[in-house]
C-alpha cells in the first residue's frame, strides 16, 4: 500500500479489508467517529495486538533450553547455540551453567558435574564457533 501511494483513507479501507475473525469484530465494535486519522488507527491497532508480538530473548531464556530425552547432543547444541547467537551475549559463565543444567541426565551430564567446566571449549572442544 505504501509503495503504490494513495491517501490514508484508502490505506484504512484496504487494511480493513484484510481483517477477519476477532480482528474484524474488534474493528467493527470501535465507536463511530472514534478514529480520525490513519496514524491514530495504527496506534490503536498496535495497542490492541501488542501482546501478540514475540518478546526479544533475554539471557535467562537459556535456562529454558533443555535436551529432550533421546535427542542427540549435537541437536541440543544447535538449539542452545541458536539462542546464544540471538542473545548476542558473551557471558560464558552463564552459558556454561545453563548448558550443564539443560543436558539430559546421563553419563555426559555426570561428567559435566564432576569436571565443572568453565568454558565451552572444555565441554565440547573445537565445536563452539559462536563464542569466537
Amino acid at each position: 500500500m505504501m509503495i503504490s501511494g494513495g491517501t490514508n483513507a484508502m490505506h484504512s479501507k484496504l487494511l480493513m479489508g484484510t481483517f477477519s475473525g476477532t480482528t474484524l469484530d474488534w474493528f467493527i465494535n470501535l465507536p463511530d467517529g472514534h478514529i480520525t486519522s490513519f496514524d491514530q488507527f495504527l496506534t490503536l491497532f498496535k495497542e490492541q495486538y501488542i501482546v501478540n508480538l514475540a518478546l526479544p530473548p533475554v539471557s535467562f531464556d537459556l535456562f529454558n533450553v533443555k535436551q529432550y530425552q533421546g535427542e542427540p547432543l549435537k541437536d541440543f547444541l544447535n538449539r542452545f547455540g541458536a539462542l546464544v547467537v540471538r542473545l548476542h551475549t558473551k557471558d560464558e559463565d552463564m552459558m556454561v551453567h545453563t548448558f550443564r543444567r539443560g543436558v539430559w541426565p546421563g553419563p555426559f551430564s555426570d561428567s559435566l558435574i564432576r569436571c565443572r567446566p568453565k568454558t565451552f571449549n572444555e565441554i565440547y572442544p573445537d565445536s563452539w564457533p559462536i563464542l569466537a
